[in-house]
């Protein structure tokens, strides 16, 4: 699971919603929402940060975090 999976169901949850309520408050498709929570990588940019809009988040650029050094 990515962590942009990860983040939007615990997200999700914590908020009581399922993907259904998700879908509807943020405008999005449900077959997207579950495409998100099951950690597909390729997506619009656009729609990710629709869907983040709502937990007052969004997509920015960021250095990687690096596990081994």
């Amino acid at each position: 699971m990515t962590a942009l999976a990860k983040l939007i169901k615990e997200k999700r949850k914590a908020l009581h919603l399922t993907q259904f309520d998700l879908s509807q408050k943020s405008g999005l498709g449900l077959r997207l929402i579950r495409e998100i929570e099951q950690g597909k990588t390729s997506m619009r940019m656009d729609k990710v940060n629709q869907l983040l809009d709502l937990f007052g988040m969004e997509l920015i650029a960021a250095p990687k975090q690096r596990v081994y050094e």
